[in-house]
């Protein structure tokens, strides 16, 4: 069976609540960076502002805990409070029903359920005895769909290359064309590079797992060759890299972010040191994804979730859900995800290097 897209369903404007409601109010900000007193601040879900009489507009390219700005030609627009000017004028009231001239519309592809109108069920949320059989049919289908419709961004850490079949499987992935950007962190690429050249990781053979001698040498050895090479790129060019992930994303021109941290070894010259600069680089492929899955890494994916609407607006004007996966050996991780907004997550909860051989072969 083809897969299709669920239908957009939406807000019914007839509704009184509509009808009564007043035109959105926007107050100029005070200063730089200063959202006026009571600005309204935005989430994962569509949400609709009342700019003129029987007019509610969608915002676009939304995401959580930013604001609503109007541009000097009358456009609405989703930022943080750092790129505010003074001046702007910005959205204000806190109502989500219509009472501030703002709707917030959470039932557009996912009408409420009602359990057949029971109040109380068994198993309702997810833990490591649910059966994800449907969630991966699910994905593979939204992925065979994606790959040609939509943009598919995945967000990994390391423990994606520490194994030499995972690894392999996800360069197939890119060679057949379902990742159309990775976003991560040092340690996934300084990994991956330290298995193109000594066929190790954090000096562990990815296949054997045997410690190689001064194997904790391995991954500074990478590292201080690839920044002598200047580049990943010239180090692919010029034949020094000749396998991995970095090899794959770079032989087929996949954009990457790879965004730094505190605790960086190195890093590569890739990696992005300011941490605003690696937010924006992140936002630009997160905006545009249809579907993210999100591969063993708390802090990127809950990054990542934290930027990612629910929602896609497409060229054509029509509105589609944003999958987002997350997989991970850990409950906790998957609630830590649900607990910072990304309500629309989906996790799967198994080892992401079992995952990924399973994933490749399905597609």
């Amino acid at each position: 069976m083809t897969f299709v897209l669920p239908d957009y369903q939406l807000p019914d404007f007839l509704l009184p609540l509509f009808a009564g409601a007043p035109l959105a109010r926007f107050e100029p900000c005070p200063a730089d960076g200063v959202a006026p007193a009571d600005y309204h601040a935005t989430s994962i879900f569509p949400e609709y502002v009342h700019v003129r009489q029987e007019h509610w507009e969608l915002v676009r390219n939304s995401r959580m805990d930013c604001v609503i700005r109007k541009t000097n030609g009358g456009l609405l627009e989703v930022t943080e409070f750092r790129r505010l000017q003074k001046g702007d004028p910005v959205a204000v009231g806190r109502g989500e029903r219509g009472e501030d001239g703002i709707y917030l519309h959470t039932s557009g592809f996912e009408p409420a359920r009602e359990c057949d109108g029971e109040a109380f069920a068994f198993r309702t949320g997810t833990s490591r005895e649910t059966s994800f059989s449907i969630a991966y049919d699910t994905l593979y289908d939204i992925m065979r769909h994606d790959k040609e419709h939509g943009r598919i961004i995945w967000v990994a850490g390391p423990a994606v290359v520490f194994d030499s079949d995972a690894r392999k499987a996800f360069c197939e992935l890119i060679d057949k064309g379902y990742v159309h950007g990775l976003l991560a962190g040092n340690a996934l690429a300084t990994h991956d590079l330290e298995g193109a050249l000594f066929n190790t990781a954090l000096g562990q053979g990815i296949y054997d797992k045997k410690q190689a001698r001064l194997g904790h040498y391995h991954h500074l050895d990478a590292l201080n060759t690839l920044r002598a090479k200047g580049s990943i790129k010239q180090a692919v060019q010029d034949g020094l890299v000749r396998d991995g992930v970095m090899h794959a994303l770079t032989r087929n021109d996949v954009p990457y972010v790879l965004a730094g941290s505190i605790r960086d070894d190195g890093p590569l010259r890739e990696v992005q040191a300011d941490v605003y600069k690696a937010q924006d680089a992140m936002r630009m492929l997160a905006g545009g994804a249809t579907t993210v899955v999100a591969l063993a890494t708390q802090l990127h994916t809950i990054a990542t979730g934290n930027m990612t609407p629910s929602y896609q607006v497409m060229e054509d004007g029509t509105v589609r859900p944003v999958y987002f996966f997350i997989v991970d050996m850990s409950e906790f991780a998957a609630g830590k995800l649900a607990d910072r907004g990304s309500l629309t997550a989906h996790a799967i909860l198994t080892n992401v290097q079992d995952f990924m051989v399973n994933l490749n072969r399905a597609l």
